[in-house]
């Protein structure tokens, strides 16, 4: 089920962050947006890149993105059905945020006692 819309910020300091911060809120949100920054992917596709989410995780995260329109969903009339995820325009302008993100996490992860790796789950 999706998030109630945003009408709950009451726009004081801060509230534009606050707004930004639940639209990718959750464990996998933003690694999903992450790997869409390199193009259309389906299912299965983002499931083997993310290791560690299960099915109906990823499938939730999915609807909440798609509701609340930072990605796109296209559904191919075939059997079996094919379902592609994409960036919408509003998920696309996120992308200078998620790559600072990833900037940031490569240049601070040995801080969080978790050692650098070249090949890793976040590559681009």
């Amino acid at each position: 089920m999706a998030k109630i819309k945003h009408s709950r910020f009451d726009c004081t300091p801060g509230c534009a962050v606050e707004a930004a911060i639940g639209l990718i809120d959750g464990k996998w949100k933003s690694i999903v947006l992450f790997h869409l920054l390199s193009g259309t992917l389906r299912f299965n596709e983002i499931r083997r890149q993310i290791a560690n989410v299960t099915p109906r995780m990823l499938t939730n995260q999915l609807r909440e993105l798609e509701a609340d329109g930072l990605i796109a969903r296209k559904i191919y009339a075939q059997v079996p059905p094919k379902v592609e995820y994409s960036l919408s325009p509003l998920g696309r302008s996120m992308e200078p945020i998620l790559l600072a993100l990833k900037n940031w996490g490569d240049e601070n992860i040995d801080l969080y006692g978790k050692p650098h790796m070249r090949q890793n789950a976040c590559t681009a």
